[in-house]
């Protein structure tokens, strides 16, 4: 397309998407693909898997086919490109013939530059859409979800097994596979399944480190889970639950309790299970609770917690589960209530009948899960660990680490003392409750008459049921108590428990804060963007947020994400430069809503004397000169020649098959290098136009400065003048 001309992915990333720089691994996989190459990308849940074949999409030619296995998923993103200016579509059931007929119209028009379709869509008896591909120019297939394909994957879908023969159809044209979890097997099966046996493999970190992990013991989990949500009464999260019935049950508890809270699950009837996954995507508070068909087409990037009810099925689940958490990058917490009851109630699920090799897999993974939420290292390392990625120190944001590296002790030698006696004297048949309701010497009818005149009996009642829940914990995680195995989860001693009984060994404990000072802790600690941004002035952007997201009947976060309002409330823009400035303010949102939101933080910041803090930020994307050198290589060189020999921008990209903004790219290099004159791409007068600019807003965004300057200027003359400053900075220096 013409209005591309010029454009690099840094530029096409600002301009669609508003923000100035790509998160680690993305700009690689775009390279690859842009290079007709096939790949298979591993990135976690919110890592930016999308952008990864969106803007190879928009620099090639053609329509880019994306294989999504949800509706919900399509609609999401669908919307979200056209919100950005991006003309896109998606074929699925859920659209009438008319429908379908428009967008294919549309397809054979050219005017499409993304087409998403379910993978069924491409099956025998849909034979007819792969000839359409065939006479149209196709720019690469993306099959996201690509663990779908798999026998090892814990998502195995069969209608992904016809995506094998794209690849045999349509040689030529990239393939690019995409999933946030997937085993070393489940990798190899991947590539095996698509015939893209010599694809390389992109493995991103799978840290997350906006994420806060906890496992707790389940016993009393009700009013441990009520406490955790009444802390967060404006946010919005989701509970996952093992059956139909749990979900309906613990819906029905939250809302007598005052909680927004919906139960979802595949037994409800068609329309009211969609209707209540688009309210929970068009709010920015409320609660889902839901069995595992729930998440996986959701992309709401501001859900604050994930709780688990029961135990997962296996860590790629969990780990994918949990991701649906904080998509934004601010704070949010992942917490697992876990019985080793539990792993007993799942082994019957997990039996995969006439395939003895695939079962002993997956009791495995089982197996795996469990010893995550047993293991008294790290959360954070062990999930790591799991993925092949090592963590090297603590990463002080998961219960196991901030109850060994952060809380104060003191020698509780004397309590663990109290504690141990207490399970013999109760011939260890007694869980946590009883145990803590026998040790306060409680007056319920449930303690038994003989337990009363035993000597523990009533010798723990100057400490709190907390305190006493913590250090029963802490001694599970120490290796002095255990957990049995059985249905009822009951404490027991260990090999370990004599040397503190009788053989005076000292005992540290946790120093139990309150509630209050608890929370105060947690707020103080929160990883996300800024755990300094005004709060009053977020809440009424968040507001204003809403409002607009409901006259467009468009989710909110699809407007923009939390993290974005959080920048807003950070630095205080005061003028349509300023919020150029801030990440998610592309060229069209910037039209659209700019104005919008400049009113909201204006009437905010003036009666309060609050100025910009614009000066503040620093751009992530902040290059220094020496570093925007970049290597030389050949296929540069060999643009540089034929640029050399007279060639059009136009006719190279033609005759290397590159688009039209790469070989724009490559040429504006060499204005850096000083082998080309800026003047070849740049008249003075404009020249010295985009030098005063940039003097003014600096050289970290060329899509900052086309917003600016206006359409005059093409992002071909701001990329060969940004390098010509860049070039005569590095000569000054």
């Amino acid at each position: 397309m013409n209005y591309l001309a010029g454009m690099n992915s840094h530029d096409l990333l600002k301009k669609y998407f508003g923000y100035d720089s790509f998160r680690p691994g993305q700009e690689n996989v775009i390279d690859h693909v842009l290079a007709k190459k096939d790949c298979l990308v591993l990135m976690p849940t919110g890592g930016g898997k999308s952008l990864c074949f969106q803007i190879p999409a928009l620099i090639k030619d053609g329509t880019a086919i994306v294989i999504s296995p949800l509706i919900a998923l399509m609609k999401d993103q669908v919307d979200a490109l056209c919100l950005n200016g991006v003309p896109a579509a998606y074929l699925n059931s859920s659209q009438s013939s008319a429908e379908q007929q428009v967008v294919l119209q549309r397809l054979e028009s050219g005017e499409l530059k993304l087409l998403y379709l379910a993978p069924e869509r491409l099956s025998a008896q849909n034979n007819s859409l792969l000839h359409l591909f065939k006479d149209l120019k196709i720019s690469l297939f993306a099959i996201d979800e690509s663990h779908c394909i798999s026998h090892w994957g814990h998502d195995f879908r069969p209608d992904y097994l016809t995506l094998g023969k794209l690849k045999e159809l349509f040689p030529g044209v990239p393939l690019i596979a995409l999933t946030a979890t997937a085993d070393n097997q489940t990798r190899a099966d991947i590539l095996h399944q698509l015939g893209i046996n010599n694809a390389k493999t992109f493995v991103s970190s799978f840290n997350r480190t906006n994420l806060r992990y906890i496992v707790e013991p389940k016993d009393d989990y009700y009013n441990k889970l009520t406490d955790f949500l009444n802390q967060r009464k404006n946010e919005s999260g989701i509970i996952y639950c093992l059956s139909r019935q749990n979900t309906e049950d613990l819906a029905e508890k939250l809302r007598q309790e005052g909680f927004q809270a919906e139960a979802y699950h595949a037994g409800l009837e068609n329309k009211l299970r969609a209707k209540r996954q688009e309210q929970f995507k068009l709010n920015d508070a409320g609660i889902m609770v839901a069995t595992i068909a729930f998440g996986m087409g959701i992309d709401k990037s501001n859900v604050r917690f994930v709780v688990h009810t029961h135990l997962p099925k296996n860590i790629e689940s969990y780990y994918q589960e949990t991701g649906r958490a904080g998509r934004d990058g601010l704070a949010s917490d992942v917490v697992l209530y876990y019985s080793s009851g539990d792993v007993g109630k799942l082994r019957k699920f997990i039996d995969v009948e006439g395939n003895s090799k695939q079962t002993k897999i997956m009791t495995k993974k089982l197996q795996q899960m469990s010893d995550y939420c047993e293991s008294k290292v790290c959360r954070r390392s062990f999930l790591l660990g799991y993925f092949d990625e090592t963590l090297n120190e603590p990463c002080n944001n998961c219960d196991v680490c901030l109850n060994t590296s952060e809380t104060p002790t003191f020698d509780g030698t004397i309590i663990a003392q109290k504690l141990l006696s207490a399970v013999i004297r109760l011939k260890e048949k007694y869980g946590t409750g009883y145990l803590i309701d026998f040790l306060k010497g409680s007056e319920s009818k449930k303690i038994k008459e003989e337990h009363r005149r035993l000597p523990t009996f009533g010798k723990g009642t100057e400490h709190s049921r907390d305190e006493w829940k913590e250090w029963i914990r802490h001694l599970i995680n120490l290796g002095y108590l255990q957990q049995s195995q059985g249905e009822y989860t009951l404490l027991q001693l260990t090999s370990k428990s004599r040397s503190v009984l009788y053989d005076g060994e000292k005992i540290q404990l946790p120093i139990i804060a309150s509630k209050k000072e608890a929370r105060e802790k947690r707020a103080s600690k929160d990883s996300g963007i800024s755990v300094n941004y005004d709060k009053e002035l977020f809440d009424i952007l968040r507001a204003c947020r809403l409002e607009l997201a409901s006259s467009l009947q468009l989710p909110p976060y699809i407007i923009f994400p939390d993290s974005t309002l959080a920048e807003l409330s950070t630095f205080y823009p005061q003028n349509t430069e300023e919020l150029a400035g801030i990440s998610g303010f592309g060229q069209v949102k910037l039209e659209k809503y700019g104005a919008v939101f400049l009113k909201v933080l204006v009437d905010y910041c003036k009666p309060k004397g609050i100025q910009s803090k614009m000066s503040e930020k620093k751009s992530k994307s902040s290059i220094s000169p020496e570093k925007k050198r970049e290597k030389t290589n050949a296929t540069k060189l060999e643009t540089l020649a034929l640029f050399q020999h007279g060639k059009s921008i136009e006719s190279i990209a033609e005759e290397r098959k590159l688009a039209v903004s790469t070989v724009a790219s490559h040429l504006t290099h060499f204005v850096l290098t000083g082998e080309l004159n800026v003047l070849k791409f740049i008249s003075k007068e404009k020249l010295k136009i985009v030098q005063e600019t940039i003097q003014e807003h600096g050289t970290e965004s060329a899509g900052l400065i086309k917003v600016k300057l206006g359409e005059d200027f093409s992002y071909l003359e701001i990329n060969a003048a940004i390098n010509y400053y860049l070039k005569n900075r590095v000569k000054a220096d």
